[in-house]
């Protein structure tokens, strides 16, 4: 989809790209309800963890930024290196 928008819509100026985070650390993942799912997530993540917010915060800011501006149709993996294995 991110590709497919970012042809029909460069033509107006508008650029489309995507952030595709891994298991990331966030409110609704708290509570020992989750411990077991952590575990896997932890084995198939070859960072061996969650990421942070704080994490994804350097990609939105290149993907708003002049610094980015001659990115279109781009997806960024923030991972851990779940989508290597």
């Amino acid at each position: 989809m991110t590709h497919s928008l970012a042809v029909e819509w460069a033509k107006y100026n508008i650029r489309v790209n995507s952030i595709s985070p891994g298991y990331m650390d966030t409110a609704m993942n708290e509570g020992e309800h989750l411990d077991e799912a952590k575990k896997i997530w932890f084995v198939r993540t070859p960072m061996a963890r969650m990421g942070s917010k704080e994490e994804l915060s350097g990609c939105v800011v290149l993907l708003a930024s002049q610094a980015g501006s001659f990115m279109t149709g781009a997806d960024l993996v923030v991972d851990g290196g779940t989508t290597l294995i």
